[in-house]
């Protein structure tokens, strides 16, 4: 497929819309951007899903910044061409590009992307595969990091510091 032919189907494959809850369906509709209008809808979206309870609230401050660089390089791209149609091959490159830095970070730290891994559960040798999505893995990893320094500050009152 041609560059202007991925510019133009598919955008911001990251700010791709749920269909129904996040439990209920996973299926995903594609969002088609080729006008400023239809760009600053997607925008939104994705500011809306980077807030805390978002699809991507689990974003770090410089990917947050990285993001919004890149979606604002975009947006000075259609405030001057308004369509994609209208960008010369140079725009549409650096538009490509933006897009997939854009796409590359919120897939990373989408909170339903599946991460699986083969682990062998206590007592046995046998390995199985575990899957939980990326926003339940990072919720119970921190949640370990809260009782280890719960059971750290109960035992450091007690005098047992070390």
């Amino acid at each position: 497929m041609n560059l202007k032919g991925r510019l133009v189907g598919v955008f911001v494959v990251a700010a791709m819309l749920q269909i129904g809850s996040a439990q209920a369906s996973k299926a995903k509709v594609a969002v088609k951007v080729d006008n400023k209008a239809d760009f600053a809808t997607v925008v939104a979206t994705v500011h809306k899903e980077m807030l805390p309870g978002g699809r991507y609230d689990l974003i770090s401050e410089k990917e947050r910044s990285e993001v919004n660089r890149y979606l604002a390089d975009m947006q000075s791209l259609f405030d001057k061409y308004d369509t994609v149609d209208k960008m010369d091959p140079n725009a549409k490159i650096q538009l490509f590009n933006d897009q997939e830095a854009v796409n590359a970070t919120l897939t990373h730290r989408d909170n339903d992307r599946l991460v699986c891994e083969s682990i062998a559960p206590v007592g046995s040798h046998i390995q199985r595969t575990s899957c939980v999505t990326y926003g339940q893995k990072m919720r119970d990893e921190r949640e370990k990091v809260r009782m280890m320094d719960r059971m750290r500050q109960v035992q450091n009152s007690r005098g047992g510091g070390g």
